[in-house]
C-alpha cells in the first residue's frame, strides 16, 4: 500500500490539457499536502478548484526556483508535506523543478514521484516508429543561430526517435529548418506532429519532413496551439548508403580528386543535400580506389 510520508516532496504529473486525466493518487495526495508549490498560482489554483480543494500557494518558477526551494526545504524540515506542480504535464521536464529537487535531497529529504500525463510520452506512443533504437528529449531548442543548427544536423544521422517541442510562432521555421538540415533524405524520414494533445482540436498527423512546409501552410488552423513533434530514426547506414542520386555522385567524384574527404563531403552536401553520412562513406571508398589505382600504376 503506498505511503504518503510527512517531512517529502512530491513532484505530481498534472494534465496536459485533459482534466479528467488527474490521477485518484494525485487528488488524494493533494487533498494532504500542507503546500502546493507551483510554476503558476493562477493556472494550479484553477486546477485546485475544479476538484474542490483549496491549498497555500507557493510560486517556484524559473526566475526564483533557488530561493523558493529554500522555503520548501524549511517547510519540510518542519514535517510538512509538500507537493509541486508546473503549468502543465510532468515537472522539471522542459519546466522548473530540477533544482528544487537538488536541493530537497541536498537537505536529505524524500523527494517522491507521482507519475502523470505526459506530452512527450503520449507522442511517442502515436508516433509508430517501429526502427527507432530508442528516443531522444531535446524540447525547445534554440530559436535561431548555430546551436540551432547543429542540434537539427544531430537528427540526421540519429537511430534514436527525436522529441521537439515547439510554439506557434515558431514552428514554421522549425519546419523549414528541419527540412533544410534532413536535406535529401527529409522525403523519406518521418515526422509525427502533434497538436494540442488531450484538448479539444487535437490532432496527430505523420508525414514525410519535406512536406512538412506545405502542411502547414495549407491551413492557417494548422498554427494554432502547442506543437511536440517526434522525428522519426534514420534508416540504418546500410540503407542510406545507397540514397545518393547521380548529381551528388558525380558532383562527389570531381571535389575527391582535388579535395580531402572532409572538405569534399561538406560541399556535396550543401550543394545537393544528400546526406553526409551517405556522402562520406562513398567519398572514402573513392580515395580509396583512386589510391589503389596509384597502387597499380606505380
Amino acid at each position: 500500500m503506498q505511503r504518503f510520508p510527512e517531512g517529502a516532496l512530491y513532484m505530481l504529473g498534472t494534465p496536459i490539457g485533459n482534466l479528467a486525466d488527474l490521477s485518484l493518487r494525485a487528488v488524494y495526495t493533494l487533498s494532504i499536502a500542507d503546500a502546493v508549490a507551483c510554476e503558476d498560482t493562477r493556472v494550479t489554483s484553477g486546477l485546485l478548484r475544479h476538484f474542490g480543494l483549496h491549498k497555500r500557494l507557493i510560486s517556484l518558477h524559473e526566475h526564483n526556483e533557488e530561493e523558493a526551494a529554500q522555503q520548501i526545504v524549511t517547510r519540510l524540515g518542519a514535517g510538512e508535506r509538500v507537493v509541486y506542480v508546473s503549468d502543465a504535464g510532468t515537472p522539471a521536464v522542459s519546466d522548473p523543478g530540477a533544482r528544487l529537487v537538488d536541493a530537497v535531497r541536498a537537505a536529505g529529504h524524500a523527494v517522491i514521484p507521482l507519475p502523470g500525463p505526459s506530452s512527450t510520452v503520449a507522442a511517442l506512443s502515436v508516433a509508430g516508429d517501429p526502427i527507432a533504437e530508442g528516443f531522444r528529449f531535446r524540447g525547445f531548442l534554440a530559436a535561431k543561430g548555430a546551436e540551432r543548427e547543429a542540434a537539427l544536423r544531430e537528427l540526421a544521422d540519429s537511430r534514436d526517435s527525436t522529441v521537439l517541442f515547439e510554439a506557434p510562432h515558431r514552428i514554421e521555421s522549425l519546419a523549414a529548418a528541419l527540412t533544410a538540415a534532413l536535406g535529401a533524405s527529409a522525403q523519406q524520414r518521418r515526422v509525427t506532429v502533434c497538436r494540442e494533445l488531450t484538448k479539444q482540436f487535437e490532432s496527430v498527423v505523420t508525414m514525410p519532413a519535406a512536406q512538412l512546409s506545405d502542411w502547414f501552410a495549407a491551413d492557417a488552423n494548422r498554427l494554432r496551439g502547442e506543437f511536440v513533434l517526434v522525428v522519426h530514426a534514420a534508416p540504418p547506414r546500410a540503407a542510406v548508403a545507397g540514397a545518393l542520386d547521380d548529381s551528388a555522385e558525380r558532383l562527389l567524384t570531381l571535389l575527391i580528386e582535388a579535395l580531402p574527404v572532409k572538405q569534399a563531403v561538406a560541399i556535396a552536401a550543401k550543394a545537393t543535400g544528400a546526406p553526409r553520412n551517405a556522402l562520406y562513406e562513398r567519398a572514402v571508398a573513392l580515395k580509396r580506389a583512386t589510391a589503389e589505382d596509384d597502387d597499380e600504376t606505380a
